[in-house]
Order: structure tokens, then sequence, then C-alpha cells
């Protein structure tokens, strides 16, 4: 498993285990959006939890809602921040 997917993989427990989600974690795209229409149905209580948990985990602390809205829109999205914190 490269380094990605398992960061990847790290990132899709957090959101079924930290937000209590009923999806299994293949039901989770790595594109798929986390909140909006046709998405995995994420509000903004879940977008805190999920800030908080991302913090804990990785160290990425994300303070700023513009920059929150850009991170938080898919595993992707969360993979790359957490990369390039960690590049820093």
């Amino acid at each position: 498993m490269s380094e990605s997917s398992a960061l990847h993989e790290e990132i899709k427990e957090i959101l079924i285990d930290d937000l209590m989600l009923d999806v299994e974690m293949d039901e989770i795209g790595d594109e798929t959006p986390l909140m909006g229409p046709d998405s995995l149905g994420l509000d903004s209580v879940d977008a805190l939890q999920l800030v908080v948990a991302i913090e804990k985990k990785f160290g990425l602390k994300i303070s700023d809602p513009e920059a929150a809205k850009g991170i938080l829109r898919s595993v992707k999205t969360i993979a790359d921040a957490v990369r390039e914190s960690k590049s820093t």
C-alpha cells in the first residue's frame, strides 16, 4: 500500500469512527464530497469534529474558516493538506 493510500485510509477511518458515519470504508471515494449535494452529508458540527480529529491525529491546525472549506471538501483534499503541512 502506498503512503498516499494509507493516509487516505486513515482519514476514512476518522470519518467513520469519529463522526460515527454508517458507511463502509470502500463506500467513501477519495474525491467524494463530504458536504453539500451528492455528498456524505456532513454538517457544520461534523466539520468541527473532523477539524479536531485531524488536528489530534496529524497535527494539522485548521483555524481559518475559508481554508477549512477548501481542505474539508474530500478525503483527497484533506490528505493533500496533511502532506503539505508535513513538508513544511
